[in-house]
């Protein structure tokens, strides 16, 4: 019954153990990807509710980021909140807005993570969809399941060519140690300075490995000859891996390596029993317009759609970003800030076209 539930504070152990049990279960929930946004500025809390009987029925990791001259912060909830027993979401709703003004949120971005059209919309909930969005709402789901024949028989001949490619020669693929981050770092510095967008620092990957491999990700490196060529960082929840993190080098790009590494992390995805592999944001496009200008376009994410859309995926979009606004005045300085900032971050990008 809704009136007989408890909000806690779920040890990390129980949420944890809930995130991978659940249908929905995501990475971004692990209260392990909390510790690392901990270590980069971000606070994190988990809230939870109880069903009659003291069992965890459902929670939400939430994430806290300062705003500006001490104005409070930003509450983030992002691919959340999970329910196992329905006729508990208004209390677990209630425990989240009690928490983010807990940390003096000003307002409350929410991406809940879901690709279902028919699902319950965010605006009946005292919600506004929001431009301003932190993951990229759109991505290509590329069903994994079957034998590995058939996976590779829904991709483009393209693709599947560069694999076989990828496979032939002489590139060495293996899942990396703890000491051979550092590989990692450098091609992901050659893949940000080669296509012109910004990379997290060498600490941030370096954290992410620690944290969740072997358990929850695995590094994948290629290279010939004792030259590295490329690398991916993919992680896995339940039945869903993602393609969080990949780089490659300027040179050999004709052994097709970045083609390699990403199918042997869909092959570890598979061992894991995974049965969907996210590629993990494209242009937040409609597929008429993706398949119209990739091929003319590189700013932002369509630097990599062409990369991505030959992997017999589908594209889907989730409902994108939504805001719960606690604090008027304070939210309209942030969008007004985020406004000015793309813009600027638009009219650099147009200059260096032009140059």
């Amino acid at each position: 019954m809704p009136g007989m539930s408890n909000v806690i504070a779920p040890s990390s152990e129980l949420w944890d153990a809930f995130v991978r049990a659940h249908p929905r279960g995501h990475l971004l929930q692990l209260s392990t990807w909390g510790r690392h946004k901990r270590a980069f500025g971000w606070t994190d809390a988990c809230v939870g509710v109880t069903d009659s009987a003291g069992a965890l029925a459902g929670g939400a990791l939430l994430l806290f980021r300062p705003l500006p001259m001490r104005l409070g912060t930003m509450a983030y909830l992002p691919m959340g909140p999970l329910v196992r027993e329905p006729g508990v979401e208004a209390a677990l709703w209630k425990a989240v807005h009690a928490e983010a003004r807990r940390h003096r949120a000003a307002f409350l971005k929410w991406e809940p993570g879901l690709f279902d059209k028919d699902a319950p919309q965010p605006g009946a909930l005292g919600f506004h969809e929001s431009e301003q969005t932190i993951q990229p709402p759109r991505t290509v789901l590329i069903d994994i399941k079957g034998e590995e024949e058939a996976i590779l028989g829904r991709m483009n001949q393209g693709t599947r060519r560069k694999i076989r490619q990828s496979l032939k020669g002489e590139v060495r693929y293996w899942e990396a140690s703890a000491g051979e981050i550092d590989l990692f770092n450098s091609l992901m510095h050659t893949t940000g300075a080669r296509n012109q967008f910004g990379v997290h620092s060498a600490e941030y990957y370096r954290l992410a490995y620690e944290l969740f491999v072997p358990g929850d990700a695995a590094l994948i490196l290629a290279e010939h000859e004792g030259e590295p060529l490329a690398g991916i960082m993919v992680f896995a929840v339940g039945k869903t891996a993602w393609y969080l993190y990949g780089a490659s080098s300027s040179v050999k790009r004709n052994l097709m390596a970045s083609y390699g590494v990403q199918w042997r992390a869909i092959q570890w995805a598979r061992a894991r029993g995974c049965t969907t592999y996210d590629m993990w944001g494209i242009p937040d496009a409609e597929p008429a317009q993706l398949e119209a200008e990739f091929e003319t376009r590189s700013d932002g994410l369509w630097g990599v759609y062409g990369f991505k859309r030959g992997w017999g995926g589908a594209i889907v979009r989730s409902l994108g970003a939504w805001d719960k606004v606690y604090n008027p005045l304070v939210y309209r300085a942030y969008e007004t800030a985020v406004k000015l900032r793309e813009r600027r971050h638009r009219a650099d990008r147009e200059s260096r076209t032009m140059e």
